[in-house]
């Protein structure tokens, strides 16, 4: 899951370094906050660092006295190799909690995927068998080179809702190419009925959009498919990188409430955190 893995998926993240004690004595944190992100994914991040993720990773920056050095790559398959893995950044700064490629720290939040149709419409849509989903047209998310599905079109396969209209994660600058609120602007337009979108994502191209729109959470997960609809976010490093890790997880404490902040800011739909 996460963007790219969750609605183009499930997800993205961030690279910090810091004091770190060991066998109690402190180490001075590093200049550089080395940071894996992509240059074209609002409302996550951009190359003018407006998304919340470059945000956050000056937050943390901050608070390590570091300065943030970006490390430019989009999210397509191979960013972990090309990115973190190879060396070239230390941190993402979303990461799906537990995901194997990298060591994750404690999340600093939890989203899940939401329905969103025009409020003038009539519509009263809050579960996945409602039968008036076989009825409208819905838009979803693609993920991948080969366009796998995200988890809600899965869930939707088993309750005969198939034709459902696709939308690419692909980002991308080129005015004719694929956009990250497309699937948004669709809804808006009538072009599609119903969207069901990763939360993040939802929520920031919701509240632009030039009509109102309401948005209705997915449940955690789906007991007919068995696909989670909910992630929580951590930031993920390389699994060798402990110490990092461990300063990561400080940071989190420390900056929690100024991380949160920032998510409020760009309307990401945030629900409660497991244990």
């Amino acid at each position: 899951m996460h963007r790219t893995w969750l609605t183009r998926s499930a997800a993205s993240l961030v690279a910090a370094a810091g004091v770190v004690l060991v066998a109690g004595a402190a180490r001075r944190a590093p200049s550089e906050l080395r940071v894996c992100v992509d240059p074209y994914d609002m409302p996550f991040s951009n190359d003018k660092e407006e998304g919340f993720e470059n945000r956050i990773a000056h937050v943390v920056a901050r608070d390590l006295n570091a300065a943030v050095v970006n490390f430019w790559w989009p999210q397509r398959r191979g960013f972990l190799r090309s990115t973190i893995l190879a060396g070239f950044c230390d941190v993402m700064i979303e990461a799906p909690l537990g995901f194997d490629p990298v060591a994750t720290t404690k999340p600093y939040y939890r989203s899940t995927y939401y329905f969103v149709y025009r409020a003038d419409r009539g519509l009263a849509i809050k579960s996945l068998d409602d039968t008036i989903l076989k009825h409208v047209k819905i838009g979803v998310n693609l993920i991948g080179y080969d366009y796998t599905n995200t988890p809600p079109a899965h869930a939707l396969g088993p309750r005969g809702i198939v034709g459902l209209v696709g939308f690419g994660n692909f980002l991308n600058p080129d005015p004719k190419a694929d956009h990250p609120q497309d699937i948004i602007d669709a809804v808006v337009k009538d072009s599609i009925d119903v969207a069901i979108v990763w939360g993040p994502k939802a929520g920031y191209w919701v509240k632009r959009a030039a009509v109102p729109l309401t948005m209705v959470a997915l449940p955690d997960s789906d007991p007919v498919s068995g696909m989670p609809f909910a992630w929580s976010m951590a930031m993920g490093v390389r699994h060798r990188d402990k110490e990092l890790k461990a300063t990561l997880d400080s940071v989190i404490d420390r900056r929690h409430a100024e991380i949160v902040g920032v998510l409020q800011e760009f309307n990401v739909p945030m629900i409660e955190m497991h244990p």
